[in-house]
């Protein structure tokens, strides 16, 4: 039989190292998560960051082309679990202009000039909004800055 004064110890220190990698495994998932769904969170800035861009212009110049969602449609389900729902709500409003900016696009005189304005403002303004929550949850301080500067210049 063996002797407990080494099967104890050889228990416990087995247990408490199992415990131990668990704890590292969780770890490091829970790291690449995050990263995985920050890389997720910026593919879907710069998506945004060219649709506001293509809205800026229609609103402008009166020439729509179309806005993309491809980055969103794919990463929805990382971002959804990463940002808390009031924040989520704010990237989906981002995207549900979509429809409206359509309809303006489609030159129907049904809708006036002033109204056809004021809807692609209010796609620009949820735009807006959701490029700036996203620049201060995925890029750094320093970074951010950098791409608000450049928002700024006029191009």
């Amino acid at each position: 039989m063996p002797d407990p004064a080494l099967v104890v110890p050889g228990i416990v220190g087995a247990f408490v190292g199992a415990i131990g990698w668990l704890c590292v495994g969780l770890y490091i998932q829970r790291r690449q998560f995050i990263r995985q769904a920050k890389n997720a969170a910026r593919a879907v800035y710069f998506e945004i960051d060219l649709n506001r861009l293509c809205v800026e212009v229609a609103r402008e110049h009166g020439s729509y082309t179309s806005l993309s969602r491809t980055s969103f449609d794919r990463l929805l389900p990382d971002l959804a679990a990463w940002l808390s729902p009031e924040e989520l709500h704010t990237i989906v409003r981002a995207f549900m202009g979509h429809a409206g900016y359509d309809q303006a696009a489609t030159g129907d005189n049904q809708v006036p000039r002033e109204l056809r304005l004021q809807a692609l403002s209010g796609i620009l303004d949820c735009q807006e909004e959701a490029l700036q929550l996203l620049r201060g949850r995925v890029f750094s301080p320093k970074q951010a800055l950098r791409l608000e500067r450049q928002l700024r210049i006029p191009g």
